[in-house]
């Protein structure tokens, strides 16, 4: 992903609520199917970390692996992950 997209991506973010939620658990198989439902529904998605806040970055990109996603950015306790729809009638973001 190169930058003019990133940067488009994270202006999108910033009128986002975070949807998924990661607690004590960290990266669990429930953490990953909710972030890989919604990537499926909005494209764009905000996580936001309560617990485990020192491991932010690693288990971000250990999500993004783990679902096949673009880690957009990470930001004090939140990540943003996008995840372009495969069928064209349904997406919702359109990149450059």
């Amino acid at each position: 992903m190169d930058s003019k997209t990133r940067s488009h991506l994270r202006s999108l973010s910033q009128t986002l609520s975070a949807i998924v939620m990661i607690g004590k658990e960290g990266h669990t198989d429930g953490v990953a199917n909710a972030l890989d439902e919604a990537l499926d529904c909005h494209e764009l998605v905000k996580v936001k970390f309560v617990c485990m806040k020192d491991q932010v970055r690693s288990i971000s990109e250990a999500l993004a692996k783990a679902v096949g996603c673009e880690l957009v950015s990470v930001i004090g306790f939140t990540s943003v992950f996008f995840r372009q729809n495969p069928d064209p009638s349904k997406r919702t973001i359109q990149l450059h």
